[in-house]
Order: structure tokens, then C-alpha cells, then sequence
């Protein structure tokens, strides 16, 4: 591979005049630009990107930390990221949480120590402290899918609440009063927030939810799969489980199955976090669906803004509920009652909501 030294030798020029060109310095006259650029065309010659970063502070490089690569929704958040920064000249090195706040402190270093020019992260929890330091030392960075609260960072993110209501108000009309939830973790913004917006929906139709039907997950099929053999085993239990995210539902699904029942018939299932292996399970899954490559694209466009010094803007995109047969819907084996409202016509999504940050 030619280096810089075999650059200057095929132009006739010093290796500082070759520096200078390659770095576009204004002092270089234009036959020394010519000469150098010729002589990297003929050599194939390409800048050291490491050593250009330490230079000019840019590596047109962002980083992006996980919440888990193993989750259908991140990897596909991931994708859009990642082809959202390649358009605009960047790349991307992910770093997997594993929803483990130290391995996610682990890779927001790592990445800091390389230089990056600004970080997309969703946190597994609202306390790291790294990530706190980082954003007060006024590292270019953005939350996306969830958030720390009170820190001034933007955030781009979906609002389920309408599409849980959607959700509540469909299983309401399909007859179902007995609903449980699989909830994420507390500690963060998502699951706590899934959760209330449950709870608000079903206080509407004068439901309560009971303790008893409030199960503590991960975000992890193995904790869908332990809250749903719980559930099953209460003196009453649910007529429908609701899981807050796609792997705890799975997790769910294979704890139904493996007591030998049926979905609809004997229990109902509904999932947030749409995923395309839904609609080839038996039953297809009713769920919750966020604008998944919508979210990645605009959270770079955030961070660039960041970077470039522009005010960037936090992004609410609307969710929306996804009507299929695994709570009872008509057509399939457990249909108590006539659709309701919600599914006579297609959810409607909201507007995109913006707020400065």
C-alpha cells in the first residue's frame, strides 16, 4: 500500500507540500496540487483515516449503542441508522447492550475513545452516569427509542399511548375483561411508560388492573415465557396477555403452547413492537407497530445537526395497532363479540410532533 512518502517521491515534492495538499491548505499553489493529486491517482494512494481524524477532529464516524442486536426491532433500527449515515458520508459502529447497563457504559467509552463525532444511544437505564458526563461535557448525541429523563439531549422516539388505547378499545369490543401485561423493565422509559399508558387505557372502560396480573419482564423471551406460566396458573386467569415488546410475546407464546392451549381459544395475545415473523405465527399476532425506519433516519438527521452545530429537534413519530386473529378477532376460533369501532376502520396515525432541544 503507497504511503504518503511514496507520494511525495512520484510528485517531486516534500512529504509536508503532499500534507498540505491533502489537507487543502490555501498556500499550495496549483501546479503542486496537480502534481500531488496525479500522483495519488497513479499510486491509489488513501489517507490514513485515523491519523486525518487526529488533524481535523472529524472521523465522519457516529456511534450507536443497543439496547440488544438479538431484538428484531433494534436490529432493523440498527439497518436504518446505518444506511441514514452512509448517504450523508458517515459510518456507524454499533455497540450491543445486551440490556446491561455496564456493557453499555463498556461501548459508549469505547466509543468516545475513538473519536467518534456523535452518539445515537438507547438506554438500558436512566442512571448511567457516563452517558450523563458525556451529554453535560457536550458530546453530540441523541436518544432514540428511549431516554434519560432530564437530560437535555434530543430524543426521537414513538408515542404508543394512542395505539395502546386503539389496543384496550379493540380487546374492550371483542368482549375481553380480564387483561393482563408484561411489562419491560422499570428502570426504563419505555417499559415504565407501557405500562401507565395499559393502566389509563383500561381505567376508561372501568377495568382495573390487578397486581396479579402485572408481570415484571426484561425485554427477553425467557421472562415473556416466566410471566405467562404465572399468569396461567392464577385461580382466574387473564383472558388476554399483553406483552410489551416482541421477544417477551414470543416468550409468551411458547409458555401457551407448552401447556397445551390454544391462541385465541383458550387465551388471547397481543404484542408491542411489530415484528414480520408475526403474521407466520398460528395464530398472526395482533400488535403494536413503530415507524422503525423512520425513527433510525431521523435520529441521524438529529445528530448531524448536532455535530454541525444546528439546533436539532426531538422526534415523536405516532405507532399504530395492526389488526390480525390472535385475540378473538372474527373469523377465527374465539369470536364472543362484534368488532368494535376501532377496527371498522384503519387506525389513524397523528401528526409527527416536534419540540426543540
Amino acid at each position: 500500500m503507497a504511503s504518503i512518502k511514496d507520494v511525495a517521491a512520484e510528485a517531486g515534492m516534500s512529504v509536508a507540500t503532499v500534507s498540505r495538499v491533502l489537507n487543502d491548505h490555501p498556500s499550495v499553489s496549483a501546479d503542486a496540487r496537480t502534481r500531488v493529486l496525479a500522483a495519488v491517482e497513479t499510486l491509489g494512494y488513501r489517507p490514513n483515516a485515523v491519523a486525518r481524524s487526529l488533524r481535523t477532529d472529524e472521523t465522519h464516524t457516529l456511534g450507536l449503542v443497543i439496547s440488544d442486536v438479538m431484538n428484531p426491532y433494534f436490529t432493523e433500527l440498527a439497518r436504518s441508522v446505518e444506511e441514514a449515515a452512509r448517504a450523508l458520508g458517515y459510518s456507524v459502529i454499533i455497540g450491543n447492550a445486551d440490556e446491561r447497563p455496564d456493557l453499555q457504559d463498556h461501548h459508549v467509552r469505547t466509543l468516545l475513545d475513538r473519536r467518534i463525532d456523535g452518539l445515537l444511544v438507547s438506554p438500558t437505564d436512566g442512571g448511567s452516569p457516563l452517558i450523563l458526563d458525556a451529554a453535560r461535557a457536550g458530546t453530540p448525541m441523541v436518544f432514540v427509542d428511549r431516554w434519560i429523563p432530564g437530560v437535555d439531549v434530543p430524543v426521537v422516539r414513538a408515542d404508543g399511548l394512542e395505539a395502546v388505547r386503539d389496543l384496550v378499545a379493540h380487546l374492550h369490543g371483542l368482549g375481553h375483561r380480564r387483561l393482563a401485561i408484561i411489562a419491560g423493565p422499570a428502570a426504563t422509559t419505555t417499559g415504565l411508560e407501557r405500562v401507565q399508558a395499559f393502566r389509563e387505557a383500561l381505567r376508561a372502560y372501568g377495568l382495573g388492573l390487578p397486581d396479579a396480573y402485572i408481570g415484571q419482564g426484561d425485554f427477553q423471551a425467557d421472562s415473556g415465557r416466566r410471566v405467562t406460566e404465572g399468569f396461567l396458573d392464577l385461580p382466574e386467569p387473564p383472558e388476554v396477555v399483553f406483552a410489551t415488546d416482541n421477544l417477551m410475546a414470543l416468550g409468551a407464546l411458547d409458555a401457551i403452547r407448552a401447556r397445551g392451549l390454544r391462541v385465541p381459544r383458550d387465551i388471547a395475545l397481543a404484542a408491542f413492537d411489530d415484528i414480520p415473523w408475526f403474521v407466520h405465527t398460528d395464530p398472526p399476532i395482533t400488535a403494536i407497530a413503530q415507524p422503525t425506519g423512520e425513527l433510525g433516519r431521523a435520529a441521524v438527521h438529529a445528530l448531524i445537526d448536532r455535530i454541525e452545530g444546528r439546533p436539532a429537534e426531538s422526534v415523536t413519530l405516532p405507532a399504530r395497532l395492526v389488526v390480525r386473529r390472535s385475540c378473538g378477532e372474527p373469523g377465527t376460533e374465539q369470536s364472543p363479540v362484534q368488532q368494535s369501532p376501532v377496527q371498522q376502520s384503519p387506525v389513524q396515525q397523528s401528526p409527527v410532533q416536534r419540540s426543540t432541544s
